[in-house]
């Protein structure tokens, strides 16, 4: 269903709404893959604003000298987004325009973008959409998986806490689930995903989107960890990992409170931090689940 008027002039703006305004943050999408994807709006406004503030000012140089654009560069990137933010922005104060660009694709998604957007509206200060490529969206729309309702879950956390939680909750999401992940560490998530999912949860790995080798299999979690067993993994990949069907069983239906609870630990939580997931994965309150180790004892 399109969000547009059937009435055509609306698909048409006057070049005067596409000027380049003083003191506003352009979030310029990039491509994320084939430079054909770049836009005659993204190659206006990264030829007229003041400067650029991109993640890597190498990668970026170079991408911009293949577009024929000579722009200033600022770095800004996880490691100094607190210092570097807000020297953007007072420059935007002063009157000064800026693209804000990643390495690839749509800009503060996973990236450090977003703090920056967030001090620009702490400031009251204009932040306007360049659109173009995103990932996550283009490995959604070919996952041949459901795309209604979804959620982003971008990298998992690397520490082993944080990850197991984070795993624990992709297992229950009934919405179609997001995933980026590096080639090296591939096998390990398609692994972690086995345990917690089941080899029968619907798996789309989309690799080098866009690019010479892109590649696009749709199967299962099983099946994909069979096909990565034997094949090295290469490129960057997005993982659409479909939903949990709500009258599929979970894996501790059969178990007793304190055997879910004995499971958790099992994968190298502490109680309390298991009897958080069991809590989260029945429903209950933790103190229930508490309760009930306690009585059985």
């Amino acid at each position: 269903m399109t969000e547009f008027s059937e009435t055509t002039e609306e698909y048409f703006v006057p070049d005067e709404k596409n000027k380049l305004e003083k003191g506003v943050l352009y979030l310029v999408a990039t491509p994320i893959g084939n430079l054909s994807d770049v836009s005659d709006r993204c190659r206006k406004v990264l030829s007229g604003v003041d400067f650029v503030a991109a993640e890597d000012t190498r990668n970026s140089g170079l991408f911009l000298s293949r577009l024929g654009i000579k722009r200033p560069l600022v770095s800004y990137h996880e490691h100094n987004k607190a210092s570097v933010g807000p020297r953007i922005t007072e420059r935007l104060k002063n009157g000064e325009n800026c693209a804000l660009i990643s390495d690839a694709g749509t800009p503060a998604i996973s990236d450090p973008g977003e703090d920056l957007v967030r001090l620009c509206a702490e400031d009251g200060l204009r932040v306007v959409p360049v659109p173009g490529c995103c990932a996550a969206v283009c490995a959604l729309t070919v996952s041949a998986l459901p795309t209604g309702r979804f959620v982003f879950e971008g990298f998992l956390p690397s520490t082993p806490r944080e990850r197991r939680e984070r795993l624990a909750s992709v297992a229950n999401e009934e919405r179609t689930v997001i995933l980026y992940e590096a080639p090296h560490r591939l096998r390990r998530t398609l692994d972690e995903l086995l345990e917690v999912c089941g080899a029968e949860r619907p798996l789309s790995l989309c690799r080098e989107l866009t690019k010479l080798n892109e590649d696009v299999r749709r199967g299962t979690v099983g099946s994909t960890v069979e096909y990565y067993n034997v094949n090295e993994p290469r490129g960057e990949y997005v993982l659409v990992l479909g939903g949990k069907s709500p009258a599929s069983e979970h894996f501790w239906d059969n178990m007793t409170v304190s055997d879910h609870v004995d499971y958790y630990i099992g994968q190298g939580m502490s109680q309390k931090d298991a009897i958080k997931a069991a809590a989260h994965d029945r429903g209950v309150p933790k103190n229930e689940v508490y309760a009930e180790i306690v009585k059985n004892k």
